[in-house]
């Protein structure tokens, strides 16, 4: 097993996290044991986050000690992956549904934050949020870059990862249309990559960025 980034590992075609809270699965994710540490099996085809990795992603501003807002954490699949690698992350989620399965993951996972809440509106949620480091948003939503810039300006950190789904935007124009359109509205921050989500995801790509706002 190769250490790729912290606490994130690859074997063979397998990505990983090393857990946090062990004995407790999430998703039903398989698990992985050596030498006493428990593994968790991260899946490409449920995860925008885990996929980017899997396809090449080379700058991963996140460590044991990154405070990350995660915008659209829905039931928390990813949410949970990114708790075992990071400190704090505070996980809004507009469904009220959603929000009642990411609840129960909560209870073990005392490192998420959950806060019901549309991302649209930052001003709404920004008391219960404190300093953060980065942004990952994935929202489905036609105003998806508009929100993410929102959220910057109000949090002032540095780094971010903007998953893009196109036929949430826009169904009558391409694919490739739209991801070049969303990259140039993206003006206040560096484009440090981005990468297609095929084969796992279609019609998505993550753009990992800076903000220089």
């Amino acid at each position: 097993m190769k250490e790729k980034f912290k606490n994130v590992f690859l074997d063979g075609r397998k990505i990983l996290t090393k857990s946090k809270y062990p004995k407790f699965k999430v998703y039903g994710e398989k698990i992985l044991h050596e030498k006493n540490v428990e593994y968790r099996i991260w899946d490409p085809k449920r995860s925008k986050l885990a996929a980017a990795i899997i396809k090449g992603l080379k700058f991963f501003n996140l460590n044991e000690n990154s405070n990350v807002l995660y915008l659209g954490a829905s039931s928390g699949t990813t949410a949970s992956h990114v708790s075992d690698i990071v400190n704090i992350v505070f996980a809004v989620e507009i469904s009220k549904r959603m929000m009642r399965d990411l609840l129960k993951i909560c209870e073990v996972r005392k490192n998420i934050i959950p806060i019901l809440g549309d991302a649209s509106h930052p001003e709404d949620y920004c008391g219960r949020v404190s300093k953060v480091d980065f942004i990952y948003q994935d929202v489905a939503q036609p105003n998806q870059v508009e929100i993410f810039c929102k959220n910057f300006e109000i949090f002032k950190c540095k780094f971010g990862m903007l998953a893009i789904k196109a036929r949430s935007i826009d169904v009558t124009k391409s694919s490739s249309k739209i991801f070049k359109e969303s990259i140039r509205e993206l003006k206040n921050f560096e484009i440090l990559e981005t990468i297609n989500l095929m084969p796992f995801h279609k019609d998505h790509i993550l753009i990992n960025v800076k903000y220089n706002g």
